[in-house]
């Protein structure tokens, strides 16, 4: 019977963790125009609290994740500095990182947990798109967002730096909301 009960009080404990991560789920989307040329098509989404600490990435352009960032400094600068790539194994770089798609819309789903898999306390938490649209022209989409308090859609900040022209369309639409 003792047994039976720790067993249970345990089982209990981690659907709560379990549900906790759930609820704390959040979605970017978006439309990407794959662009043709060089020093293009780069683009990271990441998560951060609200005090600016680095939680986690859900995605992250292969070219500049294996190294490319070395080569061209310029590519998705502000991820590279801010998620800590120069001190990840392969197989951390390997698990965000993927081909760039081609085009058409792209959903990005948050787990609600860390990048040690770790469920997150609800809260203020900002998620974020830059993308390098050729060369040293970057955009940013930032969103804040709060965990806990159910469906919601989030209010979607841009800025541009340096002179984007065409490339302005490689990434646009971009909506964010929690899910739970």
């Amino acid at each position: 019977m003792k047994r039976f009960f720790v067993f249970f009080v345990l089982l209990t404990a981690l659907s709560l963790i379990g549900a906790a991560a759930q609820q704390n789920a959040a979605e970017l989307t978006f439309s990407f125009t794959r662009q043709s040329g060089a020093a293009s098509n780069q683009f990271a989404v990441w998560i951060e609290n609200s005090q600016g600490q680095f939680i986690k990435t859900l995605y992250a352009a292969r070219y500049t994740a294996n190294g490319g960032w070395r080569r061209r400094a310029t590519s998705i600068p502000l991820w590279v500095s801010r998620s800590g790539l120069s001190g990840m194994t392969n197989a951390q770089v390997n698990a965000i990182t993927g081909a760039t798609p081609g085009t058409g819309n792209l959903t990005y789903t948050w787990d609600g947990t860390d990048s040690r898999g770790a469920a997150v306390p609800a809260g203020n938490y900002v998620i974020f798109l830059e993308g390098t649209l050729r060369w040293e022209n970057q955009v940013l989409y930032r969103a804040e967002i709060r965990l806990g308090q159910g469906p919601a859609e989030a209010e979607v900040s841009v800025e541009y730096t340096g002179d984007p022209g065409q490339e302005r369309a490689m990434i646009g639409g971009v909506t964010v909301r929690t899910l739970r």
